[in-house]
Formats: structure tokens, sequence, C-alpha cells
């Protein structure tokens, strides 16, 4: 197993910085997601890894050995990666099986059965060996492409958004497919990805890369339910950002009095996170009133979007324009637009943040501003 070391890693196109200054630790045998938004540089970083970049600082030991480091550089088929692109890439002259061994050394070329072993390991039958690319699936060529990856016994392996041009439910058996193969050869895996579910379901570790910076690295949980701030928050998955008040470990916000996970900074105004799965429906009268303005159906669950119409201290806005938020209910629990329902928050403690400015009665924001992101 190889270990993935990037440090101080900086790089521009152009002459516009793209990353600056990059940390990054990959334990031997994990998979590592580097999730960002389009332009963040996630691509570029990997590029660097696998040699396709020279960085303008920094350095990139993989195992221990130092492939990037001022005037060392060593070339890409001389780092024992793996990389797996976007669309595959695969060679349309070639069939399934020239393609997977194309870059071995000749005498294992001949060695069909590691072809077979090859295929069945990505969850392929052997039968597909002899056909072309354009006699497979969007899912069947990227598995073939991981098993090509494979095929030289990689110590790392560099996945560059290899399901995003799936439909859904290709993506994710392609998805599972693949991590199933990879924790069969105890490979370190690297997968760069703008899909936050994608990012929180595949890997062991997740780093947000915001800016050409890691914003925050941790395990999915961690990232999900301990944010940096609240801007990450919206961006790692659906969430409600609404003013409040902190004092002594509880804020005050459109919800009421909630226990507050890991208090940042001291008492007073802050911006509290909350997630629509804290926020529970409950019978009209037992918790806040609220009227339901919207729901998204997605079958297994469902997100109602909703207007509080009545609340006390910092977030609540008055009759002529009460507070926003959402929550998140099983897909046959979902509730009819217009309908009057009870709210109340369960579940695990609120962050909260600083806020940028004074936050009271006049400053709460109206429906339009309270943040939901996805």
């Amino acid at each position: 197993m190889t270990s993935l070391t990037i440090s101080n890693i900086e790089a521009s196109y152009r002459g516009v910085p793209v990353l600056r200054g990059v940390d990054l630790e990959v334990a031997a045998g994990s998979t590592t997601a580097i999730l960002g938004s389009s332009g963040c540089g996630k691509t570029t970083l990997l590029r660097v890894v696998a040699g396709f970049l020279r960085p303008d600082a920094g350095r990139v030991a993989l195992g221990g050995r130092m492939v990037v480091d001022g005037g060392v550089w060593v070339a890409p088929e001389r780092r024992g990666l793996g990389y797996v692109a976007q669309e595959g890439n695969l060679f349309p002259h070639l069939d399934a099986a020239q393609n997977i061994v194309y870059g071995l050394p000749r005498r294992e070329r001949r060695a069909r059965a590691r072809v077979g072993e090859l295929l069945e390991l990505v969850g392929l039958d052997r039968a597909l060996a002899t056909r072309h690319p354009d006699q497979l699936s969007g899912g069947q060529q990227q598995r073939v492409a991981l098993a090509r990856a494979l095929a030289r016994r990689p110590g790392v392996v560099l996945l560059d958004e290899p399901f995003s041009s799936l439909d859904a439910a290709l993506r994710t058996s392609t998805r599972e497919a693949v991590a199933a193969a990879l924790a069969h050869e105890g490979v370190t895996v690297v997968l760069v990805t703008h899909d936050q579910g994608e990012a929180l379901s595949f890997a062991d570790q997740v780093a947000i890369l915001r800016d050409g910076r890691v914003s925050q690295v941790g395990s999915p949980a961690e990232v999900y339910e301990a944010p940096v701030d609240a801007q990450l928050a919206g961006f790692l998955g659906d969430a409600v950002v609404v003013p409040g008040r902190l004092d002594r470990g509880t804020v005050t916000c459109a919800l009421g009095r909630l226990p507050v996970q890991e208090p940042a900074g001291g008492d007073g105004p802050v911006e509290v996170l909350i997630r629509p799965e804290q926020v529970r429906l409950v019978d009209l009268g037992e918790g806040l009133d609220a009227e339901v303005v919207g729901v998204s159906y997605f079958g297994h669950d469902a997100l109602v979007s909703l207007r509080l119409l009545g609340g006390r201290g910092p977030g609540w806005a008055g009759s002529s324009s009460p507070a926003g938020i959402s929550a998140r209910v099983m897909g046959t629990q979902a509730p009819a637009v217009g309908a009057l329902v009870g709210v109340s928050a369960a579940g695990s403690r609120v962050r909260a943040f600083p806020a940028l400015g004074p936050v009271g009665p006049r400053d709460a924001p109206d429906d339009a501003s309270a943040r939901t992101g996805s």
C-alpha cells in the first residue's frame, strides 16, 4: 500500500493562481474524495499528482518517495499510479481486452487470464473482452477503464469524476462496483468530484477545496455534521441558515432555544445551521405553527418547505415576513402544499457560526434571505 502526501502545492494557469498552498495527507489503502465546485482547482490538483502538470511550488510524495520537489520531477509513467478520466478514454480501435493490457510489457499482454480476472473484478462478464468501446454501455466503458488502471498493479489510483457522465441508476451501480474492486485490490484512492453525495458515500476522508485551498478535511460525518462555516454547510447538503443569539451553550432562533454543538467564539449574534433532517413535523399546536409552501418529492423522501407562522427571538420576522425553513420526511409522509403543521427541532445539536453583523428582530431575514443550499 502507498500513502500520498501533498505539501504546499501552488499552481497557476496563464498567470492566474489556481492552487494556493494545498496540503493533504492520504493514508495508505484509504479513499479520499476531493470535493469542490467547478473551477476550484480539484482537477488541477489531480493532474499535479499524476504528473501531467508541473506545479509552481510544493512537494508530492508517494509512499515516502518524493516525485515532485523543486528540481525533482518523476515522469507520470514512473510514479506507479493508475488514472481513470471522466470519459474513460478507451481506444476505439481496440477491444476491451486490448485496452486493458495496453501499456503492459509484451509478455504480460499475452496473459489473457489476467484480463478475465480484471473484468470479473470490476463486475463485467469475461465475454465482453472482445467487444469494442462502441459496443459497451457508458458504465461498462468506465469499468474497463478502471480494469486498465488496475492492470499495472498501481499503489495509488486517481479517479477524475469518472461517474459524472452516467445516468443516476447507472452511476450508483458503477460506483459500487468500482468501490468493491478498489477495496479488493487494497490500493490508495483519490477521487475528484463535485457531487456531494458521491463524496460522502464513497470516501473514508473528504477534502473540501475552495478557491484553490483546502478549507476542511475530515471523515464524511465530520465535514457534514461540523462544517467550518455556513457557506461550506450549504455546499455539503440541504441546509437552512437563520440568525440567532448564543448564550452559554444554547442558541435562540426561529425554532426556539436549542443546544449548540461546539460553540464558536463568545456569546452574542450567530448564524445557526439547521439541517432539514433535524426538523420534525408534528401535529398542529404541538410545536411552532407553520404552513407548507412547497414539497420536493424524491420517492424515498421529500423536502418540505415551510413558513413559520409564529415564534420568538432572533430569526422571527413578524407576521408580515415569517421565517422560512425546511424539513426532510419520508416520501409517504409528505404533507400537501397549503397544509398547516406543527414544527419542532430534534436530533443532534445545531451548529452556530459567528454572525457577520448584529442580529435582532429588525435584522431578521425574510423568506428569500433564509439561505437554503444544496
